[in-house]
């Protein structure tokens, strides 16, 4: 797919409508026969109805694209059957890729990630010619130039997609690896973490901390106090501050319908190791009513990883889905795999969702409206997260309560207030030319989307809250939790360490008001884990035992430190019964005092998260899904 320049509108024409045809990817005019050649060719065989050739024909005259793309995403014809039909349109030979291996030099005059993004396979020297194999001979003749630029006579071979991915994997798996776990520079990833400076760092300051609480530990706990207590305070003044913001809320967008120029949206949904969840997966997506042949939905799975891919294969694909296998490398993260798919997307708009999500049915247009409606300084939609187990047990319950906070007035009220958004995992959409101009995921780091929001916001963009829920399984057993939160918070670290190696530049691009969003944001999210301990020693006092801290504050700092308290107890439990009445889930409003008793397990996870940061940096804890599933999907 290639952008093509649209013709200017007049001077009086509403921007909505301009900035709605940027965004629609539509493809050259191919030469050669045309589509019409084919689809005539397709029924003198009897392979296509005429009505749904028909049909076929005015889609594609409506939004462009490929023939055969449409009349496969629509289940008309079947791959096998097509490739046999293109053979004999174009005059074409298969590529026997197992009986004659591709020559590597080849693929390397073009690039591997070259191959991948065009459909091109540089096969082997025959005579004068250089073979090119590929499954979208439509596209052969725009792109006779440049390969008759690199290798001199060129003529073209027949393959499946399928097929030449898996020759591109085995024979330059190693490079694509490689460039996908290093799209981002090196000045805002976090994968040079790990050397033996920072080691050194560390030990320092643990040996620095030991020493001042075997020497002086009196004054420690009063560091540790003030801090915490700070945080506390500035935690609670921005959650204040998000809340009066998201009261002001924006009019959805009208969705939009199959009349309207709809854009080509690919989704990604990276997987391992989900052998009971695949099937549902796709049953979930295809609940999407976005309309196919403008839905490229692709399925993210590692090389090694055969309990997914004998899942998918079992599954009984659609032909708008389509597996995407990653090649082994040095780390198996998210992000990597998500780095490698992107060269294979369609799309001008760039979904993430997860394994275990289900979205609503008209999500995709939603997001499509919006994008084709806001300006470009807007280069990220989140969608609402909520959960189809809320009532499991009190942890589920809690996280629950957790989410509806978060998604449904605190993100939101950091996007009205020109704050920079800490994305979540899912849910997620982009434009894909500002993804690819920010070097898309930074593979190192298990909390990409944290970290991606805060890149989006160095570099001029802005991210919206849409008004559309995806729903997923809440992580409701202990363990699994502490695991969970554990990876976030490692990401939240390495997130802040890797834009704070600059300040001076991070307050260049962010300005002083997003600066100090980030700060605390991030600042207050670690340490409120950290020192739980610490906030909950002062129960000792109502307890009637001593506390060091508090025996000797003036009466009057520490009334104010026990109003701070109870404010900040009574605006977390106002604020989730307000946000629950939001959501779909009607929960008693007497869970939200459980969370006083929630929080304090994301303690133990932040004590986790320092170790493997220093320990396994790059270690993925992978949450495992498929549990709790609503017995509908089961």
């Amino acid at each position: 797919m290639s952008l093509v320049p649209l013709p200017r509108p007049p001077q009086d024409a509403p921007a909505p409508r301009a900035r709605r045809l940027e965004l629609v990817a539509r493809p050259r005019r191919q030469q050669g026969p045309d589509s019409e050649t084919l689809g005539l060719l397709l029924l003198r065989e009897g392979v296509v109805a005429p009505d749904d050739m028909v049909q076929a024909l005015a889609l594609h005259a409506q939004v462009g694209g490929r023939l055969a793309d449409i009349l496969l995403s629509r289940g008309l014809i079947s791959e096998a059957r097509l490739g046999q039909t293109l053979a004999r349109h174009w005059g074409l030979a298969h590529a026997d890729l197992d009986a004659i291996a591709p020559d590597p030099r080849l693929i390397d005059r073009l690039g591997a990630v070259e191959c991948l993004r065009a459909g091109l396979l540089p096969w082997r020297m025959a005579g004068g010619l250089t073979l090119i194999a590929t499954p979208f001979p439509e596209d052969f003749e725009r792109e006779r130039p440049r390969l008759t630029a690199l290798f001199g006579p060129v003529a073209m071979a027949l393959t499946s997609a399928p097929r030449l991915e898996e020759a591109l994997l085995a024979l330059r798996g190693r490079h694509l690896d490689q460039r996908a776990i290093s799209r981002v520079p090196d000045s805002e990833s976090c994968r040079g973490w790990g050397q033996a400076s920072h080691l050194a760092a560390v030990r320092a300051v643990a040996a620095l901390l030991l020493a001042w609480a075997v020497l002086a530990p009196a004054s420690l706990v009063w560091l540790l106090s003030f801090w915490a207590a700070f945080t506390l305070l500035l935690a609670t003044a921005m959650r204040t501050a998000a809340i009066f913001a998201a009261l002001h809320r924006r009019s959805p967008d009208p969705p939009l319908r199959d009349s309207d120029i709809l854009p080509t949206v690919s989704v990604m949904v990276a997987l391992y190791n989900e052998g009971d969840i695949a099937a549902r997966l796709v049953r979930r997506l295809s609940r999407l009513d976005y309309p196919r042949e403008r839905l490229d939905c692709l399925l993210v799975v590692e090389e090694d990883d055969q309990v997914t891919r004998r899942a998918l294969r079992r599954a009984a694909l659609p032909n708008w889905m389509r597996i995407v296998v990653v090649p082994d490398g040095s780390i198996r993260t998210k992000p990597r795999a998500l780095n490698h798919a992107l060269n294979l997307c369609r799309g001008s708009i760039i979904g993430i969702y997860d394994a275990e999500d289900a979205p609503e049915p008209d999500q995709i247009r939603k997001i499509a409206a919006r994008f084709l409606r806001c300006g470009p300084e807007v280069a990220c939609l989140q969608g609402v997260l909520d959960f189809y187990n809320p009532r499991t047990n009190w942890l589920s319950r809690c996280f629950t309560m957790e989410y509806a906070t978060w998604f449904r007035v605190l993100l939101p009220g950091l996007a009205r207030l020109g704050l920079p958004v800490p994305l979540g995992g899912t849910t997620l959409f982009f434009r894909r030319n500002v993804l690819e101009e920010l070097g898309a995921w930074d593979a190192h780091n298990v909390t990409e989307d944290a970290d991606l929001g805060m890149r989006l916001a160095r570099h001029g963009y802005r991210t919206e809250l849409v008004n559309t829920t995806t729903f997923e399984e809440a992580n409701c057993r202990a363990l699994p939790w502490i695991k969970q939160r554990s990876r976030w918070l490692k990401g939240y670290m390495m997130t802040y360490g890797v834009h704070m190696r600059r300040p001076a530049l991070l307050l260049r691009q962010l300005g002083w008001w997003q600066f100090a969003g980030f700060q605390v944001l991030f600042l207050t999210s670690i340490s409120q884990y950290v020192l739980t301990p610490v906030l909950w020693s002062f129960w000792l006092v109502p307890l009637g035992l001593p506390h060091p801290v508090a025996e000797t504050l003036p009466p009057g700092l520490y009334a104010g430190l026990t109003g701070l308290f109870l404010f900040t107890e009574g605006l977390l439990i106002a604020i989730t019964i307000a946000a629950m009445r939001l959501t779909p889930n009607r929960l008693s409003p007497l869970w939200s005092v459980m969370l006083h008793f929630y929080f304090p397990l994301g303690a133990l996870a932040s004590y986790k998260a320092a170790w493997e940061l220093v320990r396994k940096p790059f270690w993925w804890d992978k949450t495992s899904h498929g549990h709790f599933d609503p017995s509908e999907d089961g």
